[in-house]
C-alpha cells in the first residue's frame, strides 16, 4: 500500500469511468489527495460546458465519502497540480489518455530531486457501443454515466 496517492481530473458528472480511477486509487493508498481542475484552467482545455467548481467538488466528495479512506480534494490550476511538489506522494492512478501527463510530472520530479511516482494506469471504462465513457458523450444525451446508450448517432 502506498502512503499517498494523487489523482487529478476536471471530475464533470462523475460517471463509471471516475469512479474507477478514483476507487482504484482510494484503494492503492492510505491516503489521497484529489487535484480538481479550477472554472478557469478546465475551460481552457474543453469545449463544452462544464459544472461549476464547487458542484463537481461537492459531488466528488460525495462520491469519495462512500469510499472510506482520508482525501483532501485540491483546486489545481494547471496541469500538474500538487503531484510535481509533494515529497509525500507516492503514488499517481490515471487512465490510459493521461499516462503522458504522469510521466512528464515524473521528469519534472526528478529534475526537482524528488522520488519519482509508481504510476498505475487504469483501463478506460467503455459505454455499451464500446467507445470511451466521457463526460461530453454524457452532456450531450448521447450515454448516461453507467455508458447506457441513450441515442444513436
Amino acid at each position: 500500500m502506498f502512503k499517498k496517492v494523487v489523482i487529478g481530473g476536471t471530475f464533470d458528472r462523475i460517471h463509471q469511468g471516475h469512479k474507477k480511477i478514483l476507487e482504484t486509487g482510494m484503494q492503492l493508498g492510505k491516503s489521497a489527495v484529489i487535484g480538481l481542475t479550477s472554472d478557469d484552467f478546465a475551460s481552457r482545455f474543453r469545449v463544452e460546458k462544464i459544472q461549476p467548481y464547487e458542484e463537481r467538488k461537492r459531488n466528488l466528495e460525495k462520491f469519495l465519502d462512500s469510499v472510506e479512506k482520508p482525501y483532501e480534494v485540491v483546486k489545481i490550476k494547471d496541469s500538474y497540480g500538487v503531484a510535481t511538489i509533494d515529497p509525500e506522494i507516492d503514488c499517481i492512478t490515471v487512465s490510459e489518455e493521461t499516462l503522458l501527463r504522469a510521466e512528464e510530472i515524473n521528469m519534472i520530479r526528478f529534475k526537482k530531486g524528488l522520488r519519482k511516482l509508481i504510476i498505475v494506469v487504469v483501463p478506460l471504462v467503455l459505454a455499451e457501443d464500446g467507445k470511451p465513457i466521457s463526460g461530453y458523450r454524457i452532456t450531450s444525451g448521447e450515454i448516461d454515466g453507467e455508458g447506457r446508450i441513450l441515442k444513436k448517432r
